[in-house]
């Protein structure tokens, strides 16, 4: 009797483990659709986002540099100057590119970690 009782406390035990198995693997794959879906909305409104950016920062670019042109009575002086002035921001950035590392991590991490 008592052993027919620990039969099924282990045929009961094994079923319980064998579900929760189960289950831990599809919160797993559940987890990991989640956290891939999020990087690839995140990545593509970026690149998009950044796309669109870019295309007015290089229009605005050009009007601007058509202006000092005009401004400097010169050909290429106004391209040069705001050629230059990009430069000087990637050399700025390069400098800072610590600090701008943290706060990346630190939202990638978020998403992955929630």
């Amino acid at each position: 009797m008592a052993l027919e009782e620990l039969k099924r406390d282990l045929t009961e035990a094994e079923a319980d483990v064998r579900s929760y198995l189960e289950n831990s693997e599809e919160y797993a794959k559940l987890k990991i659709f989640k956290v891939l879906m999020e990087l690839v909305t995140v990545f593509a409104q970026t690149l998009l986002i950044g796309a669109l950016a870019l295309l007015a920062l290089v229009l605005i670019s050009w009007a601007a540099s058509n202006a000092l042109n005009e401004a400097l009575e010169s050909a290429y002086l106004g391209y040069l100057l705001i050629g230059m002035g990009y430069v000087l921001i990637a050399i700025i950035c390069y400098f800072l590119r610590n600090r701008l590392n943290r706060p990346l991590l630190r939202t990638f991490s978020k998403h992955y970690f929630d």
